[in-house]
């Protein structure tokens, strides 16, 4: 009598070129499932570098620098160190985030810091959300062969690990109620600008407050004033993203946008 095996538990056929379209549907429907499950709707997504380090491994790491005498490796610790203040300032700003969130009435709607769940500013972001008594976050991972999987402060139940970068990234904008853009690299650009091109376009209709942290980092990065001039994109374009440098005005900026369109979308 000849084997058979049912589809769906032929894992040769599942990880075939010919399953592709069954895998991405998986990345839709089981996050989905378990978004449900925790009652989760709203969310804050915190981009950024995965490269940045902590203020304390950042120091640990000059000092073994210092002590090797090697030029090149202390110059490097030194840059080091000080984008680690970026790290510190994402993770106070999450703690901040995470308790006004669970301290509004509506509770069960809480606004969730929402990450890559890699390390570096992402860790960070998971870490300030861990820092709250109660407090949850959310990794949604993507499997790299040079990256770590999702960070130790994620929620468990609340941790992904994507294959596609397209489905990723569906899941960051669809939750998403508010985005901050720490420093980072092509990842974060990429991230970044999806994110603007959908609400340039209005794709994205909801409201979305953006903070780009570091102003010293962005302007030298991005100079969104040449583009204005060159007409690549509009004088209003420039109120997609609201510029900051410090975890007060950034956490006053975001509550103030989520709790006024709170207040709208209950009129």
């Amino acid at each position: 009598m000849p084997i058979t095996q049912k589809a769906y538990k032929d894992l040769n056929f599942l990880n075939s070129p010919a399953a592709r379209t069954v895998r991405i549907l998986c990345e839709y429907e089981e996050p989905r499932e378990r978004f449900y499950r925790a009652r989760l709707r709203d969310t804050i997504v915190v981009f950024g570098s995965a490269r940045i380090k902590s203020p304390d491994d950042a120091a640990s790491d000059l000092a073994a620098a210092q002590a090797g005498g090697d030029v090149a490796a202390v110059a490097r610790a030194e840059k080091s160190v000080g984008l680690s203040r970026y790290y510190a300032d994402t993770r106070e700003l999450a703690r901040r985030l995470t308790e006004w969130s669970m301290a509004r009435p509506d509770h069960h709607r809480d606004l969730v810091i929402t990450t890559g769940g890699g390390p570096g500013i992402m860790e960070a972001g998971n870490r300030g959300a861990a820092d709250v008594p109660g407090g949850k976050s959310v990794g949604l991972g993507i499997s790299l062969p040079f990256e770590e999987k999702v960070n130790r402060w994620v929620t468990p139940e609340l941790a992904f690990e994507f294959h596609y970068f397209f489905m990723r990234k569906y899941w960051f904008s669809y939750l998403a109620k508010a985005v901050v853009v720490m420093p980072g690299g092509f990842g974060t650009l990429d991230e970044m600008c999806e994110i603007l091109t959908l609400r340039q376009t209005r794709r994205i209709s909801k409201p979305m407050p953006m903070v780009l942290y570091g102003t010293e980092y962005w302007d030298e990065v991005i100079d969104v004033e040449a583009m204005i001039r060159w007409g690549t994109i509009s004088e209003a374009d420039r109120g997609l993203m609201h510029r900051s440098d410090s975890v007060d005005d950034a956490f006053a900026f975001l509550t103030s946008h989520l709790d006024s369109t709170e207040k709208d979308a209950g009129k």
